[in-house]
């Protein structure tokens, strides 16, 4: 029933779709003359296709074509709904203009709304589907309401994502604190912390890709929408979903084990779509970073931990000790400075530099590194080289080391 339903809401959307396309080209042709492509011409007073419009027209439609009564009636609002915030996200953006969705490519269906909370043990109650068995993960916590559910089918099943709501609020933490850590993410290594840890780089697509490679070669060789080609369409799916499986769990796993390590974590503001777009594209869509910072900040958001991004140009050019910048390629792969002769790891160092502009950056505690004559008169050495190189920005600082003389102007 439920793929019944995707396949109802596929076609209205498509329906709405094909009306608002005729609208505009209603209005692209010149007053004066044709146009040299067939249009469907409207008439002049006829109304935008807006949300609240075709919304309102889907009690009549539903007379037309009675198979929209087998889907509630909520689910077919937010359908539109979805049509029309691509509209707008279109214009907003100037490009992406909404496209037909063929067959099969309608993958969810969202229950706004409740009257009463629809989970009863192992069962959720879904309008016009009754009770369905699930699997529940873990229980709703006491005080949360459900506001919304969404049923999403992919090639392992069928999974039901559930909003909840309640009015407790979590304390937003504002300024750094604790310990400070500055992660630099890569693909020899996937992850290099401040305090001299690297985890290994990991390859979730290329250790599957055997298996992939010949489930893709079984399904070029079937007749197209035939049953074996279904069967075959549907092995390749699940495959695709071990891999974004497996690939998430890991970063779970990994953005927890960093909470561990410190209480203030930074990561570059880097656009990770331009770096997929070079000649290691394929390894970057693997590792899958913009969705580990993301992760990342969920999962510090709700452990009670500071995440700040910072500027990411020349984190790998510039010596984290002295500041001096140092031209590297990607074959050095050891930092060495020549300044003031400093040698770590080449993702040690640009984690350790990251570090550095967190702390310039988000924590009033940078204020206590400010350079200025009198810190260098005081501290009895002229040069700032040697002044870098004796209190280096990326060491970790505590509140009771504030208040040392080693820190205090």
């Amino acid at each position: 029933m439920l793929s019944e339903w995707l396949e109802i809401c596929r076609r209205s959307y498509n329906y709405a779709l094909r009306e608002l396309k005729d609208w505009i080209a209603s209005r692209k042709c010149p007053i004066d003359r044709c146009s040299l492509e067939s249009e469907y011409i409207m008439s002049a007073d006829y109304p935008f296709p807006s949300y609240h419009q075709q919304q309102n027209q889907l009690p009549k439609a539903k007379k037309v074509f009675p198979e929209l009564a087998k889907v509630p009636s909520q689910v077919l609002q937010t359908n539109v709904r979805r049509l029309h915030d691509a509209w707008d996200f279109f214009r907003n953006r100037g490009f992406g203009f909404p496209r037909f969705k063929k067959y099969g490519q309608m993958k969810s269906l969202l229950f706004p709304q409740f009257r009463s909370n629809p989970l009863t043990g192992w069962q959720i109650n879904l309008p016009k589907l009754g009770k369905v068995q699930i699997n529940l993960h873990r229980p709703i916590p006491n005080g949360f309401v459900i506001k919304q559910v969404r049923v999403i089918k992919k090639a392992k099943g069928w999974f039901a994502g559930i909003s909840i709501q309640s009015d407790l609020t979590l304390p937003e933490i504002e300024t750094p604190f604790g310990h400070f850590l500055g992660l630099d993410v890569g693909l020899s290594s996937y992850l290099a912390t401040s305090d001299n840890y690297v985890e290994k780089g990991r390859k979730f697509f290329k250790s599957e890709y055997r298996k992939l490679k010949l489930l893709q070669h079984r399904l070029s060789r079937k007749k197209q929408r035939s049953q074996n080609y279904e069967k075959a369409r549907k092995k390749v799916e699940k495959q695709h979903n071990h891999i974004a499986f497996k690939r998430k769990d890991y970063q779970f796993k990994l953005a927890h084990k960093v909470c561990d390590m410190g209480d203030s974590i930074f990561m570059e503001d880097i656009d990770f779509r331009t770096m997929a777009k070079g000649f290691l594209g394929k390894h970057t869509l693997d590792a899958g970073f913009g969705q580990f910072r993301d992760i990342l900040k969920y999962v510090c958001q709700i452990r009670g931990k500071y995440f700040g991004v910072v500027d990411h140009r020349g984190t790998s050019q510039t010596c984290p000790n002295c500041r001096a910048s140092l031209r590297k390629t990607l074959a050095d792969r050891v930092h060495n400075c020549s300044e003031c002769g400093y040698q770590c790891d080449r993702d040690v160092a640009s984690a350790q530099e990251i570090c550095n502009r967190g702390i310039e950056t988000h924590s009033r505690q940078g204020l206590c590194r400010t350079e200025t004559v009198c810190q260098v008169e005081v501290s009895g050495v002229m040069s700032l080289d040697n002044w870098h190189r004796e209190i280096p920005l990326w060491a970790e600082i505590s509140h009771r080391e504030l208040g040392s003389p080693r820190y205090t102007a």
